[in-house]
């Protein structure tokens, strides 16, 4: 086991593709959110006591009416399948061993339903909403009958933000080969044999389930890229509550306003996100929105938060400033790019351990 998850990310840097690791890391424009987001959690302090007893701690938590191990999700997260063959499975098998929740994209590289195969623990759909309602009712129809317990509905992506490092390298689906593609993947064999092991690129295959497209990544690229639903607003909880029975829960809020808005929606809980940086880079943190948001809701439903957390220490943190869990994004898929699942239940570990060492 490594020592801590930065060095999984200089591990995951060193065997990924140069092309898979900037889709990994790489924020919007500059980097300047993602940057911030990082750095937010090094500016809060904690102010510890002394004297208690701490021989026994409790890190369980019971969250939307079920018990988990750690207030710690994992996911969602898109392309996994750049990474590591099979990766939502190896993800979802990781997170429940860790009995946490899986929350998986809903332009992930696996099927929902293989990924339920897989693992008999907690898991979510992440949503995007296109333009046509009907892919996103019959994902919501195809996770409900995989007994998926909660759906996560993100509404901070109506336009895709502005990705320079993509554009730097001709990133886009499908990949297009080029002399510099052809020199970038030559210097990372073991990463080139595991995809053709998987045969090749991965392919959008959920999404194209539910929009009915082929098995053709060109396909595939194009249902993805369809535009969103620009149409979205508070009023359409109704439209998804209608097709989802349970949680549902809001990603991508960054003010009380639309906290208080969710509540009054119907929401059962919201994230406090900014994409992981990748969408608006003069965004603020999460992190630095998160009391002002807690004081507006004033525990009326549940704040999950994102965007750099790296240590145990950062979800003592979070859970002090008013959040009740943290959401786990390039974290875990550090692990993954970098030693696969055994990479993935590491960083899980140290972030339980440090956190039980914070609390103590």
């Amino acid at each position: 086991m490594l020592p801590a998850v930065k060095d999984y990310r200089q591990l995951a840097r060193q065997r990924l593709s140069r092309f898979a690791f900037d889709y990994l890391e790489g924020g919007a424009e500059d980097g300047r959110t993602m940057a911030r987001n990082v750095a937010s959690w090094g500016n809060v302090t904690l102010l510890p006591r002394a004297m208690v007893d701490v021989t026994t701690i409790d890190t369980s938590t019971t969250l939307f009416g079920r018990a988990q191990s750690l207030p710690v999700f994992v996911g969602p997260t898109g392309l996994n399948g750049l990474y590591w063959p099979r990766a939502e499975e190896v993800l979802a098998q990781a997170t429940h061993a860790a009995g946490v929740p899986f929350v998986m994209s809903t332009a992930s590289t696996s099927l929902l339903e293989d990924v339920r195969a897989a693992s008999s623990g907690d898991l979510w759909l992440q949503l995007y909403v296109q333009k046509d309602r009907r892919i996103a009712e019959n994902m919501m129809a195809r996770a409900q009958a995989a007994g998926f317990s909660a759906l996560m509905l993100t509404v901070d992506t109506m336009v895709h933000g502005k990705r320079d490092h993509d554009i730097r390298n001709g990133f886009r689906m499908p990949v297009p080969w080029t002399p510099r593609l052809l020199a970038d993947l030559l210097s990372h064999p073991r990463w080139c044999l595991r995809m053709l092991r998987q045969g090749g690129s991965p392919q959008l295959v959920n999404l194209a389930k539910s929009a009915g497209v082929a098995a053709n990544i060109q396909k595939q690229a194009a249902a993805m890229s369809r535009e969103m639903d620009m149409s979205l607003q508070w009023s359409d909880l109704a439209w998804v509550r209608k097709h989802w029975k349970g949680p549902v829960i809001v990603k991508g809020l960054l003010t009380p306003a639309d906290a208080l808005q969710a509540l009054n929606a119907g929401a059962d809980g919201i994230v406090i996100s900014n994409h992981g940086g990748r969408q608006l880079e003069c965004a603020p943190s999460p992190l630095e929105q998160l009391p002002a948001i807690a004081d507006a809701v004033q525990g009326r439903m549940q704040l999950l938060v994102d965007g750099g957390v790296r240590r145990g220490s950062d979800i003592a943190k979070a859970l002090a400033l008013g959040a009740d869990a943290v959401l786990l994004g390039r974290a875990p898929l550090y692990g993954l790019a970098s030693r696969g699942p055994q990479g993935v239940a590491e960083v899980l570990t140290i972030l339980r351990s440090e956190f039980e060492i914070a609390l103590r």
